[in-house]
C-alpha cells in the first residue's frame, strides 16, 4: 500500500455531521452552535444541569520531546478510538493548535496517520476563530494602557515597568523587541515593547482555567500589566479593560466539538505552550467532556516533566480534579536519541543505546508512580524498524518499576492498534490503587515549591536563584501571591535546564533567572535557561510546503 500523508488520509475520511456526533452525547441542535456540518461549539451553561455522571479521567504524558518524534496526541486520539470500540462511551479533550507551529517546524497538530481528528484542515487553521479572539483581547489590553499614559496616565504608570505586552498567534522573530509610539506627540509615547506568540498570552492560560465568563472576567481584572512609579502592581481592572476583554471572549469560551476519524466525539479548545505556561486544554473542555462521557482522555504538552507536572500540580489542584491512570507515551526510536544514537542511525537495532536511553522513560514513570501516586501504563508507539528484543528491553526495564508496556500502533491501524493500551487502562482504573497526590502543598514557600518540583520531578540537587529572582520572590510573597502554585519556564528537551543534557542526568542545579506573577492565571512563572515566549520559523518552514488549489483543496498540512 502506498503511504499516505495525514492530510490525504483526513480528506479522504467521510465525516458524520457533527450533529450526528452531538446526539451521542445526547445534545440537540438547540445546544449547539454550528460552524458548518462538521464544527460546533457548545454552551458551557449545560455544565449546570447534574446528570449524575462520574467519568474517569486519563492523562496521556510522554517522555522529553526528540526529533524522532513521541507520537502523544496521536496515541491519545487512537486510544480514545479503541475504548469507543471496546463499548465504552468516550470523549478525547486536546488543545487546539497556534498557527506559529503549524506554519513553523511540525506542520499540522491534529494527530496523525489513521488517528486524527477532523476536519483537520480546518482545525489547524483559523478553526473557529477562538485563538484570534484571545489575541484581540490581549491587545486590546495593550491599547488600553497605552492610551492611559496618553490621556494623562492617572495611574501614574512606569512607561519603563509596563509586563504587558503585544500578541500574534504567528512565528515572528523580528517582534520580538521592537520600539512603538514614535512620529511624534500625537502617535503615542516612544517606548521598548515587543510581541509574544498568542499562545504564550497570560490571556490563554486565564481563559483555559476559568470555569466560566463570571471567573473568567474575575481573572482578566487580576492581570498585572506593569507597575505604577511607586514600584506598586497596576492591573487590568484598574484599567477598566476586563469587561471588554471577557465580551471578546464570550463565545471563545464555549468548547468546541469535532470527532475523531472513526466518529469519537473530540472537544478540542484552548492551547497554551506547555514550556512557559501550563500546557493544557481548558478546564471548561475538559469539564464538558467527564459531563457527558464516561471515560474521559486529554493530554498534556511536551514531557511529563512539563505538561503533566503541571496538569497535576496547577490544573487539576484550581480544577479539582482527580486523574484515574495515565498513559506515558515513547517510541524505541527517540530512547536510542536519548542514547546517543543519530537521527539517520534510529532504525538500526541498537540495545546498547537503548539501555543508555531508557533511564529518561524510567523517570517520567516514577515521577507518575511514585511522586503523584497514579497508576500508569507505557504505551510504546511502535515503528516498523522496531525489533523485538528492544521491545523486549523496554518491558524488562518498565517491569522493574510495577509499570506494564502496552504496544501502541494507532497510527497504522487507529482504534484497533489502540485495544492494547485501552484494556491496559481499563484494567489500571479497575484494579489499580490511585492515592493521588501533588508534588508540593499550596502553604509551602515559593522557592520552597521551585525546589520541590527541581529536586523531585527533575532530579535536581538544588536550585540556585539568582538576586533579581530572589528579590521578586521577596516581592511576590509580600503582595500576597506565596501561596499560587509554580508554572516553571524549562526546555522542553532535558529534565535539565540545559537542552543538551539527554537521558536522565544527575549531579545538575537548576537555575531561576527570573520570576513573574501571571495573577490572572493564578500561578508564579519561574523561568530557567532562555525560554522565549516568541518562536522563529525554521531555515524551511512548514510554510513552504503548504499549497490550496483552485477547488481549495489544501496541500502539504503534514
Amino acid at each position: 500500500m502506498a503511504f499516505k500523508s495525514d492530510i490525504e488520509i483526513a480528506q479522504e475520511a467521510k465525516l458524520k455531521d457533527i450533529r450526528e456526533i452531538a446526539a451521542k452525547l445526547n445534545l440537540t441542535e438547540d445546544d449547539l452552535d454550528l460552524y458548518g456540518k462538521y464544527k460546533a461549539k457548545v454552551d458551557y451553561n449545560l455544565l449546570k444541569k447534574d446528570n449524575g455522571k462520574k467519568a474517569k479521567l486519563i492523562l496521556t504524558t510522554a517522555i522529553n520531546p526528540t526529533p524522532a518524534g513521541e507520537g502523544k496526541t496521536t496515541t491519545t486520539i487512537g486510544v480514545a478510538d479503541a475504548l469507543s470500540k471496546l463499548g465504552k462511551n468516550t470523549i478525547v479533550a486536546l488543545r487546539e493548535p497556534s498557527l506559529g507551529p503549524v506554519f513553523g517546524v511540525k506542520g499540522g497538530a491534529a494527530g496523525g496517520g489513521y488517528a486524527q481528528v477532523v476536519p483537520m484542515e480546518d482545525i489547524n487553521l483559523h478553526f473557529t476563530g477562538d485563538m484570534h479572539a484571545i489575541g484581540a483581547a490581549n491587545n486590546l489590553l495593550a491599547a488600553m494602557i497605552d492610551n492611559h499614559i496618553y490621556q494623562g496616565n492617572k495611574l501614574d504608570i512606569d512607561p519603563r515597568r509596563i509586563t504587558w505586552r503585544r500578541c500574534v498567534d504567528m512565528n515572528d522573530r523580528q517582534l520580538r523587541f521592537v520600539v512603538d509610539g514614535l512620529g511624534g506627540k500625537t502617535n503615542g509615547m516612544p517606548r521598548e515593547d515587543g510581541f509574544d506568540i498568542t499562545v504564550a498570552s497570560e490571556i490563554m492560560a486565564a481563559f483555559c482555567l476559568a470555569n466560566d465568563i463570571s471567573d473568567l472576567k474575575e481573572r482578566l481584572s487580576r492581570i498585572i500589566i506593569g507597575y505604577n512609579r511607586a514600584g506598586e502592581p497596576v492591573t487590568a481592572g484598574q484599567l477598566n479593560a476586563h469587561g471588554a476583554m471577557a465580551a471578546l471572549l464570550k463565545d471563545a469560551l464555549k468548547p468546541n466539538l469535532v470527532q475523531t476519524l472513526e466518529g469519537t466525539p473530540a472537544f478540542v479548545h484552548g492551547g497554551p505552550f506547555a514550556n512557559i505556561a501550563h500546557g493544557c486544554n481548558s478546564v471548561i473542555a475538559t469539564k464538558m467532556a467527564m459531563h457527558f462521557a464516561d471515560y474521559v482522555i486529554t493530554e498534556a504538552g511536551f514531557g511529563a516533566d512539563l505538561g503533566a507536572e503541571k496538569f497535576l500540580n496547577i490544573k487539576c489542584r484550581m480544577a479539582k480534579l482527580r486523574p484515574d491512570a495515565v498513559i506515558i507515551v515513547a517510541t524505541v526510536r527517540a530512547l536510542k536519541y536519548n542514547g546517543g544514537v543519530k537521527k539517520e542511525d534510529l532504525n538500526n537495532e541498537n540495545l546498547e543505546a537503548l539501555e543508555r536511553g531508557l533511564p529518561n522513560l524510567l523517570k517520567h514513570v516514577e515521577n507518575i508512580t511514585k511522586v503523584f501516586k497514579l497508576p500508569a501504563v507505557v504505551a510504546i508507539n511502535r515503528f516498523p524498524f522496531d525489533t523485538e528484543a528492544e521491545i523486549n528491553l523496554v518491558k524488562e526495564k518498565c517491569k522493574e518499576l510495577g509499570v506494564n508496556v502496552a504496544l501502541s500502533e494507532v497510527w497504522a491501524k487507529g482504534g484497533e492498534g489502540g485495544i492494547e493500551v485501552a484494556k491496559e487502562i481499563l484494567r489500571l482504573i479497575e484494579e489499580e490503587e490511585n492515592n493521588f497526590t501533588y508534588a508540593y502543598e499550596d502553604d509551602m514557600s515559593i522557592k520552597d515549591k521551585i525546589r520541590a518540583i527541581a529536586q523531585k520531578i527533575y532530579g535536581a540537587d538544588d536550585v540556585d536563584f539568582t538576586p533579581a529572582a530572589s528579590k521578586e520572590i521577596t516581592n511576590l510573597e509580600k503582595l500576597g501571591f506565596g501561596n499560587m502554585p509554580i508554572c516553571m519556564a524549562k526546555t522542553q528537551y532535558s529534565l535539565t535546564d540545559d537542552q543538551t543534557k539527554l537521558g536522565r542526568p544527575t549531579g545538575f542545579n537548576i537555575t531561576v533567572r527570573q520570576v513573574t506573577v501571571s495573577a490572572g492565571a493564578g500561578f508564579i512563572v519561574a523561568l530557567t535557561g532562555e525560554i522565549m515566549k516568541m518562536p522563529g520559523l525554521p531555515k524551511v518552514p512548514a510554510a513552504e510546503r503548504i499549497d490550496v488549489d483552485e477547488n481549495g483543496v489544501i496541500s502539504g498540512l503534514f
